[in-house]
């Protein structure tokens, strides 16, 4: 198998494991697909603006969904490889079913979205980890309250 064919599916299997490891709350695990200066932007998707640092991106993520449900689901990739860095647009859809407290706050039981990661990937030590993360909806559903 040729180099290129490897790190695709590497990298492919990184992405796999984020969604896993978000979905089912393996913080550990989840924490070390990243590198140390990951940069986390889901400002484009009504999030915060861009967070720096893996341990802060985390810290956001977990406020956000650690007691929600959650499923995550990624496709069709779309991988530019130049050395030990990656390109990556992922398709992406996701449901979120929210704690009734952040319900509440939000005026919604949870959403649907479809849309885009566009990230970028970078070979450590010999392993893939994402180093940057923008998140695009280009369709959010919101799910109402009762």
């Amino acid at each position: 198998m040729s180099q290129h064919a490897e790190d695709f599916i590497a990298i492919s299997k990184v992405k796999a494991r984020y969604c896993r490891f978000l979905d089912t709350k393996d913080w550990a695990a989840y924490t070390d697909l990243f590198t140390e200066d990951f940069i986390l932007d889901t400002s484009t998707a009504g999030g915060a603006p861009p967070v720096q640092g893996r341990e802060a991106a985390i810290t956001y993520i977990r406020s956000c969904v650690e007691h929600a449900k959650t499923a995550h689901h990624v496709h069709n990739p779309e991988i530019t490889i130049e050395g030990d860095t990656a390109a990556v647009i992922w398709a992406m859809q996701d449901r979120v079913i929210w704690p009734e407290d952040r319900a509440a706050r939000l005026n919604e039981s949870g959403h649907t979205g479809f849309g885009q990661y566009h990230e970028t990937y970078r070979r450590e030590a010999g392993s893939w980890r994402i180093a940057k993360s923008r998140l695009l909806y280009l369709i959010y559903e919101p799910h109402p309250l009762g």
